[in-house]
């Protein structure tokens, strides 16, 4: 070991590159977040073995908890490179809870796994504010989660984020497509941008391949295109449990990675087939300057990005305007963008 002119180096989990007091710092920093989001169920804080959560019986005759995981991808990058880590808390909410919801289950807790080269505790604590609002507005708690360290493994300013969200439906209540039928309506509700998906493509086409900095004003975009690439996800939970309680509601697709092409054929029968109307909602500009300046193919994009439509909703043709006027009401804009057709489990475009 090298000499140290103040004296020998005191070899401790420090010295390794685990700072424990950086991280009990974080902790303080993010216990008001965390309670901020406690539903009347939680029984603990933040900083146990374990978090406690008092499912209400009398509420429920036969309960099936749903659990649902995901991270953020590589649009952690982005939020690295323009020193903005509040918002990827709230997309990486928007990826768990919108994925329980699919089956018609509330949300009720969340967890979250933050692993980092160097534990920053403001940075740390950025990320939770995100991830608390995240909670807010899926109306689910944030019970509980784990910071780790990891020196050597990643670069100091590096970090992955990785949530679990648990909910609740009763077991009759079930949305799982099986009911889904020929000629029923299928509903789009507008996403945000391009939520979580899709940031590899995107990165390698505009800043390692070509001449875009994240500062660059686009003039389609109307302001930077750091800050569009970086704009959260939009949580449709809520929203969706509206529906259900109002409509007939028969499946609900999460169109994430793959596209609508990919994830509304897994909630729908092998017998039938999704008919979908290009051009019946608004595309927003983020994906045609994509795909003009990478001359990509439609049908890549529609395989790829979301396009426009973070969730898809099917209901029967007669509850068609009380959806719609269900998710207006709660503030999620949406279109009639098509119709289930006889088939063989795939998605048609025209």
């Amino acid at each position: 070991m090298p000499e140290n002119p103040e004296g020998p180096e005191k070899i401790d989990y420090r010295w390794s590159g685990v700072d424990k007091a950086a991280a009990s710092q974080a902790i303080e920093l993010i216990k008001g977040d965390a309670s901020r989001t406690s539903r009347p169920e939680v029984l603990c804080g933040i900083g146990g073995f374990s978090s406690l959560f008092e499912l209400d019986l009398k509420r429920y005759r036969n309960p099936v908890l749903v659990s649902g995981t995901d991270g953020v991808g590589t649009k952690l990058k982005l939020a690295r490179m323009i020193g903005e880590h509040t918002t990827v808390g709230i997309d990486l909410v928007a990826m768990c809870a919108d994925d329980v919801v699919t089956c018609g289950a509330e949300p009720l807790f969340f967890q979250d796994y933050i692993a980092t080269g160097k534990v920053e505790p403001e940075t740390i604590a950025k990320i939770v504010s995100g991830i608390a609002d995240g909670c807010t507005k899926a109306g689910c708690s944030l019970v509980g989660g784990e910071i780790a360290e990891h020196p050597g493994v990643m670069g100091a300013d590096e970090y992955d984020l990785a949530g679990f969200c648990v909910g609740v439906v009763e077991k009759d209540e079930i949305i799982d497509g099986s009911r889904v039928q020929p000629e029923d309506c299928i509903i789009g509700l507008i996403s945000s941008g391009l939520h979580s998906n899709g940031y590899s493509l995107v990165r390698k086409l505009l800043f390692d391949s070509g001449e875009f900095n994240i500062d660059d004003q686009v003039k389609e975009l109307g302001f930077s295109l750091g800050k569009e690439l970086l704009t959260p996800s939009f949580i449709y939970a809520p929203a969706v449990l509206k529906v259900a309680e109002a409509c007939d509601l028969r499946a609900v697709a999460h169109i994430t990675g793959g596209g609508i092409t990919e994830n509304l054929p897994r909630v729908i029968p092998d017998n039938l087939s999704a008919q979908i109307y290009l051009g019946s909602w608004p595309v927003k500009n983020i994906f045609t300057f994509i795909q003009r300046v990478g001359e990509i193919d439609l049908f890549e994009m529609l395989c790829t990005f979301n396009m426009g439509i973070g969730m898809i909703l099917v209901v029967p043709s007669s509850d068609r305007r009380k959806a719609l006027e269900v998710l207006d009401l709660n503030l999620c804009k949406s279109f009639e963008i098509g119709e289930m057709v006889e088939g063989t489990g795939q998605v048609m475009y025209r």
